[in-house]
C-alpha cells in the first residue's frame, strides 16, 4: 500500500487527504495543532467533512513516506521543508515568497535540492473536492516523468489530473489569479457591474500572459486549467477568499477588517506586491496588479484605483 503524507491541515489539506484516501493509499495528515480536531473528527477549517479514523493526524514529522503533499501557506513553506522525509514532493500552495520573490518550486529547490518536486494547480475549491464532486487540475514538474508518477498516485475519475512541464506558467497562473480575484471582487463590491468584471478578468489574463512570456513560461498554459480555469473560478464565486476580500474592500471595508472575516488566508494580499516587483524586474506592464498592490498598501483610495484603471488610454488588443 502506498503511504502518502499531507502536510497542512487547513481546508485544502484536509480535502486532499480525504480524496487521496479514496484512491486506496494510506494517508497521514501533519497538523501544527492536531488537538484542534473537533469531536466529529473534522478539522476546524473543513468542519463539515469529518476525517475517518484511519487518517492519522499528528504534529510529528514522519521518517518515511512515498509522497509528501505539502499544503503550507507559501510564506511559511521554507520552515517546513527541512523536516520532510526523502520522497517526491507535491506542492499545493499558490503564491510568491515575499522576502525572495521565489515561487513554491524555487523555494523547494533552494531549501531541499535533494527532493524531486511538482506543483498542483487548477480550479478547485476544497469543500467540493472533500464532497467528491468532479474536478480537474494540472501537475507541473520539470521532468514529465515526475509529474506523471504523482498524477498516477493520486488521480481518480472524479479528480482528473493532467501534466505539464511549464512550471513557470502553472505557478504564475496560480499566484496571479488571486490578485485579479481581489480586483474582481472590488469591482462587484463597488457596484461597477458584470461587464466591468468580465473586462477586468480578460485584461488580467492578458497581463499575466505577458509576464509568463517574460519569465520563460508558455502563454498557452494560461488557456488551461491553471490559467483561465482557475481565474474564472476564483474571480466569480463567493466561495473564493480572495474574491470575498475584494468584495468587502469594494463595499468600503478596511483591509484589516476584511481579513478578519475570512476563514483562511487570502494569498492575493501578500502576492500583489511580490508579483509587481517581479513584473518591474522584467519591465512588464501589469496595470491591474499595480493598481491592486497600491490599493492594498493604502497609497490609493478605492475611487483613485477605479479612476487609474478606467482612465487608461485605449490600446490594441
Amino acid at each position: 500500500m502506498t503511504n502518502i503524507t499531507v502536510f497542512g491541515a487547513g481546508a485544502w489539506g484536509c480535502a486532499l487527504a480525504l480524496h487521496i484516501r479514496k484512491t486506496g493509499a494510506n494517508v497521514r495528515l501533519w497538523a501544527r495543532n492536531p488537538s484542534a480536531r473537533l469531536p466529529s473528527g473534522a478539522m476546524p477549517r473543513l468542519r463539515d467533512h469529518p476525517l475517518p479514523a484511519d487518517i492519522t493526524v499528528s504534529d510529528t514529522f514522519p521518517v518515511t513516506t512515498d509522497l509528501s503533499v505539502v499544503v503550507i501557506p507559501v510564506q511559511h513553506l521554507a520552515s517546513v521543508l527541512p523536516h520532510l522525509p526523502q520522497a517526491p514532493v507535491l506542492l499545493c500552495c499558490k503564491g510568491i515568497e515575499q522576502t525572495t520573490l521565489d515561487f513554491p518550486l524555487e523555494i523547494l529547490a533552494r531549501v531541499r535540492p535533494d527532493l524531486k518536486g511538482a506543483f498542483l494547480s487548477g480550479p478547485n475549491f476544497a469543500h467540493e473536492i472533500a464532497a467528491g464532486l468532479p474536478a480537474a487540475a494540472v501537475i507541473a514538474a520539470t521532468q514529465h516523468e515526475t509529474a506523471q508518477h504523482i498524477a498516477e498516485l493520486i488521480s481518480s475519475p472524479l479528480f482528473r489530473l493532467y501534466t505539464s512541464t511549464d512550471c513557470t506558467g502553472v505557478q504564475l497562473g496560480g499566484a496571479a489569479k488571486n490578485v485579479i480575484a481581489i480586483a474582481a471582487g472590488a469591482t462587484m463590491g463597488a457596484g461597477l457591474g458584470e461587464n466591468a468584471r468580465a473586462a477586468l478578468i480578460t485584461r488580467g489574463l492578458a497581463e499575466t500572459g505577458r509576464l509568463a512570456t517574460a519569465l520563460g513560461g508558455q502563454p498557452a498554459t494560461l488557456s488551461g486549467l491553471a490559467g483561465i480555469g482557475d481565474l474564472l473560478l476564483t474571480c466569480t464565486s463567493p466561495a473564493s477568499r480572495n474574491y470575498r476580500m475584494g468584495l468587502a474592500l469594494g463595499q468600503g471595508s478596511r483591509k484589516e477588517e476584511a481579513l478578519t472575516t475570512l476563514p483562511g488566508v487570502a494569498e492575493g494580499v501578500t502576492t500583489a506586491s511580490a508579483l509587481l516587483s517581479i513584473a518591474r524586474r522584467h519591465n512588464v506592464h501589469v496595470p491591474i496588479t499595480e493598481t491592486i498592490a497600491s490599493f492594498l498598501s493604502g497609497s490609493l483610495t478605492l475611487a483613485q484605483a477605479q479612476d487609474k484603471l478606467l482612465s487608461r488610454p485605449p490600446g490594441f488588443e
